[in-house]
């Protein structure tokens, strides 16, 4: 099988990252006959320095003729108070609606030997697996009106939160098929704020009405001050999680604790766009952004990246084998006690972030 990847690194360790990912990328396609053409381009604060924008229409058409975009991280200081348009964060938003990428999938499964890795109690985390499925193209990062101004010599801002039935049905909807797929509780939870938004009360509306489609499957609704305190206080008891953009944003954050790291977790942004191997184009990128402070300093973990193209060839290729061979060596490097600083413990061998991907390399 011929794979056509656009590789976007972007800043911080997006580079070192995703370099160890091409590498295992390389690695896996090599061991099961397969042929990575991939190219690479500029975007986030690195296409700005450049090319003057956060990615150019090149880099676009690029990606809209690829099977799916393999990105790094985007995000620099120095343009933390720039306009949006000349913000680095505007790439994802323009690949995200431009390709309607509107589900984000981001599965949290805590590890047997990286429980130390975690702040919260082992017996807490046993049983933790559980994937956040998070709306992306809609919400408060999306809606107008969206703008600063001054009146009455007072500075005022405003940002709207807006989705539609259509919105909220494919979202809630791809919940419910994972959670059908899914090895694990058959049951979705659906994150909202219905005590407060006329949003959240629509979404909770919606997701009643699709539950009935799938009666295999237990629908909660939860809101989402006691979906936060939850994911600390009982995670193992989730399966499937959906909720809006801004909820998703945050929760799959304070989700990445379950497992130890941010830089164990991958994830995939998925949208209509289908291919002639029933997969769906998608774009996949580890969830720790580009972590300016430890820049170059070889000490990322690479192991989000290298998850992202597991999941990249089970979701856009539909090759299981070729993704659970990743998976596998990812657990393998992990069982030998080898870890990077964001996870090292006593009785571990620390390695840096190239060492990591050999690592993975070596074991398949």
């Amino acid at each position: 099988m011929l794979f056509k990847i656009a590789v976007l690194a972007g800043d911080g360790i997006g580079p070192e990252v995703t370099r160890e990912a091409l590498k295992v990328f390389l690695a896996v396609a090599a061991k099961f006959g397969h042929t990575i053409n991939y190219e690479e381009a500029l975007v986030g604060g690195a296409a700005l320095e450049v090319e003057d924008t956060a990615i150019t229409e090149a880099s676009m058409q690029l990606c809209k003729a690829s099977d799916a975009i393999l990105f790094g991280a985007v995000g620099l200081p120095k343009y933390d108070n720039a306009p949006m348009a000349k913000r680095p964060e505007e790439a994802l938003f323009r690949l995200r609606k431009t390709f309607e990428l509107f589900a984000n999938l981001r599965p949290v499964k805590n590890l047997p030997m990286l429980q130390a890795a975690s702040t919260i109690k082992p017996e807490t985390l046993a049983g933790v697996d559980l994937v956040v499925v998070r709306e992306l193209t809609g919400g408060l990062y999306f809606g107008q009106p969206a703008k600063r101004y001054v009146e009455d010599g007072q500075r005022k801002a405003i940002d709207t939160l807006p989705y539609t039935e259509l919105e909220v049905s494919r979202i809630v909807r791809t919940a419910f098929e994972l959670a059908r797929a899914r090895n694990g509780k058959k049951r979705v939870t659906s994150v909202d704020k219905a005590n407060v938004l006329n949003t959240s009360r629509l979404w909770r509306e919606i997701a009643s009405e699709i539950a009935s489609e799938y009666p295999d499957i237990e629908l909660e609704h939860m809101l989402v001050d006691s979906a936060a305190m939850n994911l600390i206080r009982r995670p193992a008891a989730f399966d499937v999680i959906v909720t809006e953009n801004m909820f998703g944003d945050i929760l799959t954050d304070e989700a990445s604790m379950l497992a130890g790291s941010m830089g164990l977790l991958a994830s995939a942004s998925l949208g209509t766009r289908h291919n002639e191997y029933g997969g769906q184009f998608g774009m996949y990128e580890p969830i720790h952004g580009s972590a300016p402070d430890i820049t170059g300093q070889g000490i990322a973990n690479p192991l989000a990246a290298i998850g992202c193209v597991a999941m990249l060839l089970r979701s856009t290729y539909n090759l299981q084998e070729e993704a659970s061979a990743i998976e596998t060596a990812i657990m393998a490097v992990l069982e030998e006690g080898l870890r990077t600083p964001d996870l090292a413990a006593a009785g571990t061998t620390r390695v840096n972030t190239v060492q990591m991907g050999d690592a993975v390399v070596a074991k398949l």
